[in-house]
């Protein structure tokens, strides 16, 4: 898909009224904004892939009591599909109207068909309205890129954030199931969830994060505990490469680190270390890692 076009929002993929196919389904056109659909709720299922996993049951209340004063102020945006029309953003509306037993809700009709285009495009509009936390970003970067193939520089470029971005938001993925539950209900933050993850072993990733949660720190403060605790726990001893099985064990551990094939090559003084990729995106992968080192 076009990074232009998504650049330009969600209207930049509406389909004018010349372009879009005659539907089977009978809809009346809203009188209210030009280009907006009224379509039966009956005939719209929801995006299977919708970044957002938890739907507030109390916001949602808000909601319909919103709408049912004021009725539907911004237009739900939905794909045409075989079987009807399924939602690409504003599910929480879609929601809140069905609750309402409403007949209709307005809508824009995009023209779409691709999976991978529809989860960018619902990530985009929650992301345009910080409306995700920082767990369902991680979740819906991770689809991208492992369902649909995107690296993490096309995801950057998508969802118009940088590329280390992409790569911290992935990386909240290898914290422990308790401490993802923590960011994801809001007891602790993205930044809390990066601090943590310095602590490199599941037990100490969940004893900072237990300490984090009791004493309330911030983040810095989090990031200071970590380091000093580093300091303190043991001093580097450093490596002096005297055999072939040291120098294994070496290129080893870079490999398992990197994800590649490492080639050491010490010399009397000092050596240098060769990291070998496979393609762009490979480099893409391992650019991404230094990057993301704290």
């Amino acid at each position: 898909m076009s990074s232009d076009r998504l650049g330009r929002g969600l209207e930049a993929l509406i389909r004018p009224k010349a372009e879009r196919t005659k539907s089977k389904i009978v809809r009346s056109r809203s009188s209210e904004k030009p280009g907006v659909t009224k379509i039966p709720l009956k005939d719209i299922q929801p995006n299977p892939n919708q970044p957002r996993r938890d739907f507030d049951e109390n916001t949602l209340a808000e909601l319909v009591a919103s709408i049912k004063e004021k009725g539907v102020l911004t237009p739900i945006t939905v794909r045409e599909t075989d079987n009807g029309f399924e939602v690409v953003a504003g599910e929480r509306r879609w929601r809140a109207a069905k609750k309402l037993r409403l007949r209709a809700i307005p809508a824009y009709v995009v023209a779409i068909k691709n999976d991978a285009e529809i989860m960018e495009m619902a990530l985009i509009e929650n992301i345009q309205r910080d409306d995700l936390n920082p767990l369902e970003e991680s979740d819906a970067f991770a689809v991208l890129n492992s369902k649909f193939g995107l690296s993490h520089s096309a995801i950057a470029k998508s969802v118009g954030k940088k590329r280390v971005t992409i790569t911290n938001a992935l990386r909240l993925l290898k914290l422990p199931p308790e401490i993802r539950k923590s960011i994801r209900v809001g007891e602790i933050s993205g930044g809390h969830g990066r601090a943590v993850l310095q602590a490199k072993t599941m037990s100490g990733m969940i004893r900072l994060w237990k300490k984090i949660v009791k004493e309330e720190l911030s983040v810095r403060a989090a990031e200071t505990l970590i380091k000093s605790e580093s300091k303190t726990a043991k001093k580097k001893k450093i490596i002096k490469l005297k055999s072939t099985h040291q120098i294994r064990a070496v290129e080893n551990q870079l490999i398992e680190q990197l994800g590649t094939k490492v080639k050491l090559r010490p010399g009397k003084k000092g050596g240098s270390i060769e990291i070998i990729y496979f393609s762009n995106e490979d480099l893409d992968r391992i650019l991404d890692l230094f990057a993301s080192l704290p």
